[in-house]
């Protein structure tokens, strides 16, 4: 009885499809956002904006580490010599020279995210638009996202390709 509903069910399913989406059936896709997100000259492009300011953050950290080594080393080497209060200055000012440099990453770890996202948020929106109008200009009843919870895709479903030479050729506009 339990298989019988199971293929009325089907079968049901089968007609109504058929009677909804016309004679033609159902026209189905799916794509890979995040190698059109990777792959495009628009994420290239992203990629290689976040590269030239984490440059600039790196190289901003690398002076001020320096700055804190010779700091160090000065304490150091005049530990012996200096007053206690000169020697107690000393360390403060390297503390504080410490303080400003864990500032500074956490800041710049949170400004290179906050643009990351910013960046990816705008990119995915101008893919979705162009995988919408790529799906109303080809009859599509549904266009899928690919992800890991897709069990089987058929690699003529697959529409990442068309989407990304879409995408490459909208953005260029």
């Amino acid at each position: 009885m339990k298989r019988i509903m199971t293929v009325v069910t089907f079968l049901l399913s089968a007609v109504i499809s058929t009677a909804a989406f016309g004679a033609d059936g159902l026209k189905i896709g799916s794509v890979d956002i995040q190698k059109v997100l990777l792959t495009s000259d628009a994420g290239k492009e992203a990629k290689d904006q976040l590269a030239g300011k984490g440059s600039k953050y790196e190289a901003e950290k690398n002076a001020r580490e320096e700055e804190l080594k010779k700091l160090k080393a000065d304490l150091e080497k005049q530990s012996v010599v200096l007053a206690d209060d000169a020697r107690k200055g000393k360390e403060q000012l390297f503390m504080q020279k410490r303080k400003e440099l864990d500032r500074f990453l956490k800041d710049a770890q949170e400004d290179l995210q906050a643009k990351n996202d910013e960046l990816t948020s705008r990119l995915v929106e101008e893919i979705v638009k162009v995988i919408h109008d790529y799906g109303k200009k080809n009859s599509y009843s549904f266009i899928f996202v690919k992800n890991d919870s897709m069990v089987f895709v058929d690699d003529k479903a697959d529409l990442t390709d068309e989407i990304l030479k879409a995408f490459n050729s909208s953005h260029k506009k």
